[in-house]
C-alpha cells in the first residue's frame, strides 16, 4: 500500500496534505514569532533615563549656585549698610565741624560774634538731628517716662506727684528707639498728715 492508500501516512514532501473527513486539507501552521528582543529598547530607555538625570542634576547644581551667589550678596550688601550707614548723618555733620573749627579759629572775635556763630551752629546741628529723625526728649512738666527718662533725684515742688520737675541732660530718641534717656528731676509725692 502506498502513501495515498493509507490515510494515515504521511505526505511526501512534494504531496499536498491528504483530505480530512470533511474533505478540507489541514491549514499548515506557522510558529507566532517569539517576543522582540527588549534588550535594545530598555539600553535606549535607560541611556534617555540617564541623561534626563545627568541634566536635572546640572540644572540643580546651577541653582544651588545661584542661590548661593544671591545669599553670598545680600550678606555683602547688609555688611556694606551697616558700615556706611551713618554716612548720610556724618555728612551733615561736617558743616557743623568746619562751623566750630572756623569759630574757634577766630581769635579776638566779638562775644556777639562768637554767640551769633554758635547759633548759627546749633541749627545746622538741629537740622543734621531732623534730617536723621534724631528727636530731642525735654519732659519738663511732662509726666515721668521710665522708658524714656532716668530719675536722677526726687524733689518737692508745685507739680502733681511723679511729674517731670527739672531736666538735668536731654534725652534723644531715633525712630522710637532711646539713644539716650533724659535725665530728670521727679516730683515726690506729698506726704500724708
Amino acid at each position: 500500500m502506498t502513501t495515498q492508500e493509507r490515510p494515515d501516512a504521511p505526505a511526501s514532501p512534494g504531496e499536498a496534505a491528504p483530505p480530512t473527513v470533511t474533505g478540507r486539507a489541514e491549514p499548515d501552521y506557522v510558529s507566532e514569532p517569539g517576543p522582540a528582543d527588549p534588550a535594545p529598547d530598555i539600553a535606549a530607555l535607560l541611556k534617555k533615563a540617564e541623561d534626563e538625570a545627568a541634566d536635572l542634576k546640572d540644572a540643580w547644581l546651577r541653582a544651588r549656585a545661584d542661590t548661593e551667589n544671591v545669599r553670598k550678596q545680600g550678606a555683602n550688601e547688609v555688611a556694606r549698610a551697616r558700615k556706611f550707614a551713618i554716612e548720610s548723618f556724618a555728612e551733615d555733620l561736617l558743616p557743623v565741624m568746619d562751623a566750630l573749627e572756623a569759630t574757634l579759629a577766630t581769635g579776638d572775635a566779638a562775644p556777639d560774634a562768637l554767640k551769633a556763630g554758635v547759633e548759627l551752629t546749633l541749627k545746622q546741628l538741629a537740622a543734621a538731628f531732623d534730617k536723621a529723625k534724631i528727636v530731642a526728649v525735654d519732659p519738663v512738666g511732662g509726666k515721668f517716662d521710665p522708658n524714656v527718662h532716668q530719675a536722677m533725684t526726687m524733689v518737692d515742688a508745685d507739680l502733681p506727684p511723679n511729674s517731670v520737675a527739672q531736666v538735668f541732660q536731654k534725652g534723644y530718641v531715633l525712630n522710637d528707639r532711646v539713644v539716650r534717656p533724659a535725665m530728670v528731676a521727679v516730683v515726690r509725692p506729698k506726704a500724708s498728715d
